[in-house]
């Protein structure tokens, strides 16, 4: 496992086609935003290990789709 420090807008690129970019810090909680490419899945881990509970998004979350994703003008 790598172990990076990150701050506030710095991003990661992973593979030349993942950005991992740390949107906020706020105590314990990390904001992380994920661009890549459709064709790559992407999921929380503890939905895909633990089939008994419904998945359900905290109150606070927010569903930004990224740029590749908006409507064509």
């Amino acid at each position: 496992m790598l172990v990076l420090t990150r701050k506030e807008g710095e991003v990661l690129v992973i593979d030349g086609q993942i950005k991992v970019t740390i949107l906020s810090v706020k105590g314990s909680q990390v904001r992380v935003g994920i661009e890549a490419p459709q064709s790559i899945p992407i999921h929380r881990q503890e939905l895909l290990t633990s089939p008994t509970k419904t998945p359900s998004a905290p109150d606070d979350a927010e569903e930004t789709p990224s740029p590749a994703n908006l409507p064509q003008a």
